[in-house]
């Protein structure tokens, strides 16, 4: 597959997943795809469990900003902003692609927070949600 239909499938990906569309936002996972949560130690074996699994969170994402997104080749990173229930996560997502379809998918997920002033001199604050 080429990149530029990865990339393709990536953004048709996030868009769905932003819209909640669950059955479009899951097109782009290979049937046996992994997908890992190293904070918490999860990992969500085919793509059956993972849509499942996103369908039964008792707390729908509100919003939902695709910061940017690079790559090359078979490996992808995505780095988007989502908030569930008021409050907002950084997250990191690591796409592994095989023939066309994401195999294995490895998600950060960091909150916000302020700024220590000792560093002050040495920083520009970035706008709200950046």
């Amino acid at each position: 597959m080429e990149e530029r239909d990865i990339r393709a499938a990536i953004d048709r990906h996030w868009a769905a997943s932003a819209a909640g569309d669950q059955d479009a936002e899951h097109e782009i996972y290979h049937d046996d795809a992994v997908c890992s949560y190293p904070q918490s130690g999860e990992a969500i074996h085919g793509r059956r469990n993972l849509q499942a699994l996103r369908s039964h969170h008792p707390g729908r994402p509100s919003g939902f900003a695709v910061r940017r997104i690079v790559g090359q080749g078979e490996l992808w990173v995505t780095e988007y902003a989502i908030d569930y229930q008021g409050r907002r996560a950084y997250t990191v997502s690591i796409m592994e692609f095989c023939d066309g379809k994401v195999s294995c998918e490895t998600q950060y997920f960091a909150d916000p927070f302020d700024a220590p002033a000792w560093r002050s001199q040495w920083v520009e604050l970035a706008p709200a949600g950046g």
